[in-house]
């Protein structure tokens, strides 16, 4: 199962009606043939299976591990300046192609809804 870059860019939301394409995420995840994040293949790349938050603020930037608990996924970031754990919400269930919207609940702000922009090979 190749591994996937998928970049997610900050679409709109309240305050900010253009979105902002220098805030966002990319997450290096594996992909079943329907799109859909593939667990198993998760479980055996799971340190490969990165994600790195990208914003013009560099107090903002961090990077991470995509990780999975119970049915939920979560970015993890493994210093406490880069903040807790955000959860995605149905990211299990998500389609993953270009143009789809996906939620991030930060833990430090009202969640925020993201845009796939891009998805290629590793």
């Amino acid at each position: 199962m190749p591994l996937r870059r998928i970049t997610l860019q900050l679409a709109r939301n309240p305050g900010l009606p253009a979105g902002d394409p220098e805030q966002g995420y990319m997450i290096i995840a594996p992909l079943d043939d329907a799109g859909q994040l593939d667990i198993e293949a998760w479980r055996k790349h799971r340190k490969a299976c990165r994600v790195f938050r990208f914003h013009p603020d560099p107090a903002e930037k961090a990077d991470g591990w995509l990780t999975h608990r119970g049915q939920n996924w979560f970015f993890h970031y493994d210093e406490d300046a880069e903040g807790d754990d955000e959860g995605i919400f149905r990211f299990g269930a998500h389609n993953f192609s270009e143009g789809e919207y996906v939620t991030i609940n930060h833990a430090d702000r009202e969640a925020q809804t993201y845009k796939v922009t891009d998805i290629s090979p590793v």
